[in-house]
């Protein structure tokens, strides 16, 4: 039944298709045009041709040969002799050896790939964005804080200095005033 109803609908889409292509046009006999008895007289067309010239059927019988000809690795099998392409492989011998080797390990690392943390991966990489977010946001603050660090150590600086000065002038005037009292200051 299932078969029935594909092949039903495969009817209509060709119907549909076929309508789409010759439209209204009927053929000789008054019946729509179909395009598979088109195509299939086409192609019998083509091969009673094909048989009654001598020279399309040599032609037949060569196209396997005109395909391997055209072949663009034809050309290397004719050019290169085996011992050439022997000598190639052993020129390269080292390169493909340390290769296969690399190959190898590839091939031995291979259940470390297949492992539930790769697969993971992608669920972690959204937490991995959401932190990385977090991260340059405190980065930000961590700067904005060093410079507010910095203004104050600048200041606290400053008003030591100033207050440094201060105490040295105050040492000044009291040293005089005692000199002239004639007050003798403790050591």
């Amino acid at each position: 039944m299932d078969k029935k109803m594909e092949t039903d609908s495969l009817e209509m889409r060709l119907q549909a298709l076929e309508s789409r292509i010759y439209g209204e046009r009927r053929n000789k006999s008054g019946k729509p045009v179909k395009c598979a008895e088109s195509l299939a007289r086409i192609q019998a067309g083509l091969t009673n041709t094909a048989n009654k010239r001598e020279r399309v059927k040599i032609l037949h019988k060569k196209i396997e040969d005109l395909v391997k000809y055209l072949d663009p690795q034809f050309t290397d099998h004719i050019t290169v002799p085996d011992a050439m392409k022997l000598e190639f492989i052993l020129a390269e011998e080292d390169f493909l050896l340390s290769q296969a080797a690399l190959l190898e390990q590839v091939n031995s690392l291979q259940p470390l790939l297949d492992s539930t943390y790769i697969r993971d991966v992608p669920e972690h990489a959204t937490k991995l964005q959401r932190l990385s977010q977090i991260h340059i946001k405190e980065q930000d603050q961590t700067e904005a804080q060093s410079v507010e660090v910095k203004k104050l150590f600048e200041e606290y600086n400053k008003m030591m200095f100033l207050l440094s000065k201060q105490f040295t002038q105050w040492d000044e005037t009291l040293r005089k005033m005692e000199e002239a009292k004639g007050i003798r200051p403790v050591e």
